[in-house]
């Protein structure tokens, strides 16, 4: 604290009010060190800067730093100008490739640290305008200069906006909930304790308690229906502390796992901002990455409450956007508490924590299986190829039933990282994860450059040629490549946009297995002639150069034959399929009559028809997709023989029809 103390009198020396001085100087005003406001996947930290004069101030040439030793780091722009008892906002982003914006939004180079650092500003000629020093921040809680010149935190962050009048030297303690959360008969006392001299409120709208919130009961709560109670502290000389939710689940037994969310209104539903409405703009809310805190809840099947903590939400999806009941990602946020979900929901992982998870209610399965993807995906479990595990769940919202969803892992660079492996954070930052083509707008991180590189090498060179071959087994893990094609060519995936691959440091490329729910709906030649046709074809949804140019060299074909062979073996004897079905089969029998009361999407006569449906495509086109393949690769009858002959056999034996 003396050092702190120290520094800030430093800073005041360094830049003393406007009004004692002739010259009136731009000033810091604000910053925020641990957002909690994210805009498209990012929560930039901020640094805003008040003019106090009566003239316009050019900050052209000025520099902003968190270095006293380097206090060049970043530089404002030619031509930035700041109006008289304006603001402006510099965002700290730690990444120089972020130029200045047109509508004047700024990007600095460097990062702020929450655990306490320093901001200075400085005049083109090097002398120093201004400097602030603030200690370790809160979550989502900036600190700044009160009207009366006091610095702390700020009940509410005021971004380009004059300051609150009042701030405070600490935040609250979060309240703990004695009383927890999950399944309960009959009536429940939800009971809270805080530090001593706090005030506890008290919301059950899924809203954050305010100063006008009703007191909590110090004998608690007594609630006799299922409810969301959200808890925070006040205290007259401190920040609000952050809330506390917790869901009781009462006389509501349910046979999955239940996910509850809860948060304010105005993020869900609002016209104006919630993220799962269409909205008034010409752009839908849910299409506007919106990423909004969030309370987030899981109890297993026996009622265990396995995670509660705050994080963020969004809405996810391309097309399943426009659903009414809309998938949901949530994310581990540093900012509110925990960088990791520390549990794990998933029958076929052992990870001990997830960065994010995702609540897919399905996309145009919605109405007609709801399993489908989670199903046929499960297929790949022995192929040696990264999928998304499932399992069926319940979500609430705010303590009201909303729906039957399928829990997944999201697909992402922790996704990836963990399926290899790669622990060190980054190594994680730099794992390339590309989307259909894998062109500029389909990066969801990383680069494509030696993706595009790669692709049109395989679609001008010939692979049989020099070392044409081994340039691009260099760079691509070939059989993850057979897996991926021929998986999705024998259920028939007819979506061929869900192609995505991704690449680790010092790695190859390689394949993601993932929503292939419009697979085994029918007993069509496609998308066979997607995957396999020449490498000089009009590209389409995804880039058939790499597999088309393996496919001309012989010894890369017998190899891609034999691969496509073991994965009719290995994933599609029906026994094996029908294994996988049963269980979702039983579970969503029980779901489902509630799913269609609150989403009237389909009967349960609809539901048993068109499962019944994808069980006989599940049966009968890997029996068929041979003579297919044949037929688009021009296989003579010895080649299919050679390749085919014993699984197709097998086939004929294990995946007939039942007895009518």
């Amino acid at each position: 604290m003396k050092r702190f103390a120290a520094l800030l009198v430093l800073a005041v020396l360094l830049c003393p009010p406007a009004a004692l001085g002739e010259e009136s100087v731009p000033v810091v005003t604000e910053v925020m060190a641990s957002n909690g406001v994210y805009v498209n996947g990012h929560a930039y930290d901020w640094v805003e800067i008040y003019n106090p004069g009566a003239k316009t101030a050019d900050l052209s040439g000025w520099y902003l730093s968190d270095s006293k030793k380097n206090p060049w780091k970043w530089v404002f722009p030619e031509g930035t100008k700041l109006k008289a008892g304006a603001y402006l906002l510099v965002y700290c982003t730690g990444d120089d490739s972020l130029a200045p914006g047109k509508d004047g939004t700024y990007y600095a180079s460097f990062k702020l640290s929450a655990k306490g650092d320093q901001v200075f500003l400085t005049r083109p000629n090097g002398q120093a305008a201004d400097a602030v020093v603030f200690p370790k921040q809160y979550g989502n809680v900036s600190w700044g200069v009160a009207a009366d010149g006091t610095w702390g935190y700020f009940a509410a962050a005021t971004p380009g906006k004059a300051n609150e009048k009042q701030a405070y030297a600490l935040q609250a303690d979060t309240p703990r909930a004695l009383t927890v959360g999950g399944f309960y008969e009959g009536t429940v006392t939800a009971r809270f304790a805080g530090t001593a001299g706090d005030t506890l409120r008290y919301t059950l709208d899924g809203s954050a308690p305010e100063e006008k919130s009703p007191v909590l009961p110090e004998e608690g709560l007594s609630l006799s229906k299922t409810a969301c109670i959200r808890v925070a502290a006040f205290h007259p000389d401190k920040v609000p502390s952050q809330p506390v939710g917790v869901t009781y689940l009462i006389d509501d037994p349910s046979p999955v796992a239940v996910v509850c969310l809860t948060t304010d209104e105005k993020y869900l539903f609002n016209k104006k901002t919630g993220a799962l409405v269409r909205g008034s703009g010409s752009t839908p809310n849910y299409e506007k990455e919106l990423e909004y805190p969030v309370n987030i809840e899981y109890f297993d099947e026996t009622g265990a409450c396995l995670l509660n903590q705050m994080g963020t939400f969004t809405p996810a999806g391309h097309s399943a956007l426009q659903n009414s009941q809309k998938s949901i990602a949530v994310f581990a946020r540093k900012t509110y508490g925990a960088d990791r979900f520390s549990f794990n929901p998933f029958p076929n992982r052992d990870y001990t924590s997830y960065k994010s998870l995702l609540l897919r209610s399905t996309n145009s399965d919605a109405f007609s299986t709801r399993l489908r993807d989670a199903v046929f995906t499960s297929l790949a479990e022995n192929l040696d190829i990264l999928y998304q595990d499932a399992r069926p769940i319940q979500v609430y919202i705010n303590g009201e039933y909303y729906g039957h969803y399928n829990l997944r892992e999201k697909i992402n660079k922790y996704f990836v990282a963990q399926w290899e492996g790669v622990e060190d954070e980054d190594a994680i930052d730099q794992i390339d994860l590309l989307a259909r083509t894998g062109s500029d707008k389909f990066i969801n991180n990383g680069d494509n450059a030696d993706w595009l590189t790669l692709c049109d090498f395989c679609k001008t060179q010939d692979l049989n040629a020099g070392d044409n071959l081994q340039y691009v087994t260099d760079r691509l893990d070939v059989d993850s490549l057979f897996t991926h094609a021929a998986f999705e060519i024998i259920c028939g995936n007819n979506d061929i946009t869900n192609v995505r691959m991704y690449r680790v440091p010092g790695g190859k490329w390689k394949y993601v297995l993932f929503d292939v729910e419009a697979g085994f709906l029918s007993l069509d030649a496609a998308p066979l002639e997607n995957y396999i046709k020449p490498v000089s074809a009009k590209i389409q949804a995804f880039r058939h150069e790499p597999l088309n140019a393996l496919l001309n060299v012989p010894h890369m074909r017998d190899r891609f034959l034999r691969r496509f062979a073991q994965v009719l073996e290995t994933a599609f004897q029906w026994p094996y399929v029908e294994s996988r079905f049963q269980p979702w089969e039983d579970i969503l029998t029980q779901l489902l009559p509630r799913q269609n009361k609150r989403w009237p999407y389909l009967t349960m006569e609809e539901w048993r028809q068109n499962v019944n449906a994808v069980k006989y495509y599940a049966r009968v086109r890997p029996k068929k997709i041979v003579s297919l393949l044949a037929k688009r690769m021009k296989l003579t009858d010895q080649e299919v023989e050679t390749y085919f002959g014993d699984v197709q056999r097998l086939l004929d034996q294990v995946n007939t029809l039942p007895k009518e």
